[in-house]
């Protein structure tokens, strides 16, 4: 089985379980005051499996699945048998990576609280872009192909739009340090990509 889709179906069957179950929300969620006194660390990893609603979830999966297959495909492609250990280094750098702003902003705040796999899809979904911009996404009611280079640049709006908003308990702020954690890890691994990158926008 495809490292991404067991990641999938692992966040899946952890958020359908949270939604009915109030404790376990809770227990996992990420939240910077309770980490801080409570030295309660494992919140920067168990809250990427919790979901706000179910449409939270279904769009962060379908993300996941439609760029982290790419990211595969291109790791496989270019790291051989390491490519797997790349790819979760990738995703959980993504988890940790994004709220690290987050706990430096309100680790004295009880009142703060996140969830969503959010940094760590855009960590995926940016490291797609760099390594293959010429690909696209196709949605249901907009069946039309986006490139994937724009639909990154409207997620980030969206999460800037919805971070600003603050009426929810999604950790929207994370999907721009997951982007840039996606970015930064994946042009590490192999610095060629951002020059194929520009090579393509250039034509």
């Amino acid at each position: 089985m495809q490292i991404n889709i067991l990641i999938i179906i692992i966040t899946a069957i952890s958020s359908v379980m949270a939604f009915n179950n109030a404790t376990m929300f809770h227990n996992m969620k990420f939240n910077a005051y309770v980490i801080r006194q409570n030295r309660q660390w494992y919140r920067f990893f168990t809250y990427a499996l919790l979901h706000a609603d179910w449409m939270h979830l279904f769009v962060n999966m379908f993300v996941l699945w439609s760029f982290g297959r790419i990211v595969e495909m291109m790791f496989a492609q270019y790291f051989g048998p390491m490519a797997t250990v790349y790819f979760l280094l990738l995703y959980v750098g993504g988890v940790v990576f994004s709220t690290l702003p987050s706990y430096a902003k309100h680790k004295n705040h009880d009142w703060y609280n996140a969830v969503g796999a959010s940094g760590a899809v855009s960590a995926i979904l940016f490291a797609s872009i760099i390594m293959y911009p010429q690909g696209s996404v196709m949605f249901i009611f907009f069946p039309v192909p986006i490139p994937s280079w724009i639909f990154g640049i409207l997620y980030l709006v969206y999460s800037a739009y919805m971070a600003k908003k603050g009426t929810d308990n999604v950790g929207h702020d994370a999907h721009f340090w997951g982007a840039v954690f996606g970015l930064v890890f994946t042009i590490v691994l192999n610095p060629a990509f951002v020059v194929e990158f520009f090579h393509y926008l250039l034509g």
